[in-house]
């Protein structure tokens, strides 16, 4: 037997506003239901540490437990790096910055009001 399976039209696009969030209807710059659904959880506290491990003895500082949304954890990104007077990225919810910079980063982000622990040595 076969049956007909009903489907909702829901609009993704319009000329006037852009990307439209299906979940709310809301145009995505002003969407908060992906947001809330992307919250990270965690213990409130952030770790800042070294890495070397797959990348050839070249060390990058990284920053993970932010609570931040990916726009403001890129914009923070930009600041601590600019900081540093070095390059990075953003790797699923962590941030990596080229370099040395653990004491650095770890005043500057007890600063901006986080609770802030040093890992890995």
């Amino acid at each position: 037997m076969v049956t007909k399976a009903s489907f909702a039209t829901v609009s993704v696009y319009t000329t006037e506003q852009g990307r439209i969030c299906p979940e709310c209807g809301a145009p995505k710059a002003q969407c908060r239901c992906r947001q809330i659904q992307q919250q990270p959880v965690g213990d409130g506290i952030v770790r800042v540490g070294r890495q070397t491990k797959g990348r050839k003895g070249s060390g990058v500082t990284t920053i993970s437990g932010l609570p931040l949304p990916p726009d403001q954890l890129r914009d923070l990104a930009g600041r601590l790096k600019k900081r540093c007077g070095a390059g990075g990225a953003i790797d699923k919810g962590v941030i990596e910055i080229q370099g040395e910079h653990r004491d650095t980063l770890v005043q500057v982000l007890q600063q901006l009001g986080y609770t802030v622990k040093k890992t890995g040595g």
